[in-house]
């Protein structure tokens, strides 16, 4: 078998669990691909996955996952998560750390119109190509809040939708905000109890699927009363995200699968549908009780240009508009000693046009997570301005 042969697999089936019995099923109507010989079979797909390290030819090996069960689990397993291989292939990677050796470039659209933000993986170094879509969001005003609803499918950001990944709530000065993950971070992980959440299950569509609502990131701009002119300040408490993650052999808890349903590509996993007092006063209370070790980041400060008369920071080409969105996260000095590990920049993100923005991310946070933020900084912030 070449490779030629199994680029007819291709494009014709999406990744998804199949109901019991998918080990016989097989593209083209036979069981011949599932019955290749193991050795033979892993060879092939080594080299695939191998010669398609780029978008969009790497769909080809997303398309072979999709061939049946055997060959899923040799996909799965030969394909690394983005902190080693530096590389999105699945729909869950955006919820795993991006790489630890470099920035992973991403850009964001936004539509002012609709509300909705889409974000892409960039392909090339231009600032101009097409990209992967990774991400959609869509902002939901409320009297006390803002919602920005995250789906990994840009035609269904519904409240109630299967493709449900997560949201980014804020308080009514727009000065604090949470990152709410659909599904736990990590074992363990303790889901929000309020009376919105259990009004939230009773609506649910798939009972199979339990409901989550897990605080992962609290985010804060420091106000800014008196109008004083400069850059904001910011900081972001990664709560699923422990302190030691930056330092030498430190782990950050990686995400290995969506809960997937037997009927949806992604489980239902609704949100709030009403508001919650106890979640507000939260939302706009000092951000105090957070647990212990968990990695704060925090803007790092720009300097002012005299001849340019204006705060810069260097973004290496990345950021070609001055915004007040423009920032560049790095870990706080109260996460431990300074060293290497704290000059790194985690997150950055800038203005390149009107409606587009850059996005770059590493190791620790996630694609998802770095997007959350980013959003954070469209928000209307009346007393930080």
């Amino acid at each position: 078998m070449t490779i030629k042969c199994i680029a007819r697999l291709r494009s014709r089936r999406v990744v998804q669990d199949q109901l019991d019995g998918s080990d016989q099923e097989a593209v083209g109507g036979g069981c011949c691909w599932a019955n290749l010989p193991q050795e033979l079979l892993r060879e092939v797909l080594l080299r695939i996955e191998d010669s398609e390290s780029i978008w969009p030819q790497r769909k080809n090996v997303v398309a072979c996952a999709g061939v049946c069960r055997s060959w899923r689990l040799i996909v799965t397993e030969i394909v690394k998560v983005p902190e080693l291989s530096g590389k999105l292939t699945f729909p869950i990677s955006v919820k795993q750390p991006g790489p630890k050796d470099c920035l992973l470039q991403c850009f964001i659209k936004r539509n002012r119109s609709t509300q909705t933000y889409h974000l892409y993986l960039g392909l090339t170094n231009a600032l101009t190509d097409d990209g992967k879509f990774l991400l959609a969001a869509r902002k939901s005003r409320r009297p006390t809040c803002t919602d920005y609803i995250i789906s990994i499918r840009a035609e269904d950001m519904s409240k109630g939708s299967s493709t449900y990944v997560g949201k980014l709530r804020s308080n009514f000065l727009g000065t604090k905000f949470t990152v709410f993950d659909g599904q736990p971070p990590h074992a363990g992980a303790k889901m929000t109890k309020s009376r919105s959440s259990r009004l939230a299950n009773l609506k649910q569509v798939s009972p199979r699927v339990p409901f989550g609502n897990y605080p992962i990131t609290h985010i804060s701009y420091e106000l800014n009363m008196l109008g004083s002119r400069g850059p904001r300040k910011m900081q972001c408490i990664m709560d699923s995200i422990p302190a030691t993650s930056i330092g030498p052999g430190g782990v950050a808890p990686t995400q290995a699968e969506f809960s997937f349903s037997k009927v949806d590509l992604f489980p239902s996993i609704p949100i709030f549908h009403s508001k919650s007092a106890g979640m507000e006063n939260f939302l706009s209370g000092p951000l105090s009780g957070q647990k212990d070790g968990a990695l704060v980041l925090r803007n790092k400060a720009p300097r002012w240009h005299e001849q340019l008369q204006c705060w810069c920071l260097n973004f290496h080409g990345r950021v070609t508009v001055a915004s007040v969105k423009n920032f560049q996260l790095v870990a706080s000095p109260e996460n431990g000693p300074a060293g290497r590990e704290h000059e790194k920049i985690i997150l950055q993100f800038g203005k390149v046009g009107k409606d587009l923005f850059t996005m770059d991310y590493r190791y620790p946070i996630s694609a998802f997570q770095a997007f959350a933020i980013c959003l954070s900084s469209f928000d209307t912030k009346i007393a930080c301005e």
